[in-house]
């Protein structure tokens, strides 16, 4: 038996989900047989990708908005029934140097990346426990392991994410709920384009140069694609991994342990 024969008949919630990361995982579940909401700003965003696949359902919510998250779970639970899964994605990044970062950009980020990641996820805690299942998955980052120059505000939120997933697994560990985090390293996507280009006009590199830069950051010389995140979300959701709580998953060519 495959880990995507254990999903069908499940709901999921994939924030961010309108590119990226967010797509693949969404795209994953739905060819795993699940129910998939996505929600991001962009609603063309999020009408493309449910445009592939008919299992997946966009619904325009900013993540830093407590009430715009509960009105997505009102929503989304009255059409397809309540959440099994809810992976946190959305996030931003930029990149200044500490003493140049604005308090405004320092809340930005965190609002975005830890604030949305607990917004994401709290509505569904109460019914996973009385339900007694549920998987929670938060994408976070080897910048929640480790320390990465220029960056701060990023680093430290994804730090707090992996600190809200340890403590949640912590609450929820009779539950048979389990949280985990996945931690990639520099993913292909169009964020990691935009950090080429702002290397690129901060330091003078070619585009070449600055991909070569951070590639070299992953022991295998590479980047990590979209769909191997995806497929250990998947995991992450199926009966095999039941009992893998409170971990952060490294995937990073050996980055981070």
């Amino acid at each position: 038996m495959t880990v995507a024969a254990t999903i069908p008949g499940k709901h999921a919630l994939v924030t961010g989900g309108g590119s990226g990361v967010g797509r693949a995982i969404a795209l994953t579940l739905a060819e795993a047989g699940v129910d998939v909401t996505i929600c991001g700003r962009r609603e063309a965003e999020l009408a493309k990708v449910a445009g592939e696949n008919a299992r997946i359902h966009g619904i325009a919510a900013d993540v830093t908005n407590e009430a715009a998250m509960a009105g997505l779970y009102i929503q989304a639970e009255a059409a397809r029934g309540p959440f099994d899964i809810v992976v946190a994605n959305a996030g931003m990044a930029g990149s200044t140097p500490a003493h140049k970062t604005t308090l405004a950009d320092w809340q930005r980020t965190l609002d975005v990346n830890l604030t949305g990641a607990f917004l994401t996820v709290k509505p569904a805690l109460a019914g996973m426990a009385a339900r007694k299942s549920g998987r929670i998955v938060f994408i976070a980052s080897t910048a929640g392991l480790k320390g990465y120059a220029y960056v701060a505000p990023y680093v430290a939120a994804k730090h707090g994410v992996i600190g809200l997933m340890r403590a949640l697994a912590a609450e929820t560990a009779k539950s048979g709920v389990t949280v985990n985090a996945v931690c990639p390293g520099f993913v292909e996507t169009d964020m990691l384009e935009e950090s080429i280009q702002r290397i690129v006009e901060k330091t003078g590199r070619s585009a070449e140069q600055a991909r070569a830069s951070l590639a070299s950051t992953n022991p295998q010389g590479r980047f990590i694609q979209p769909l191997e995140i995806a497929e250990a979300v998947l995991w992450l959701c199926g009966d095999a991994a039941q009992s893998i709580t409170g971990q952060a998953i490294s995937i990073s060519g050996g980055e981070t342990w």
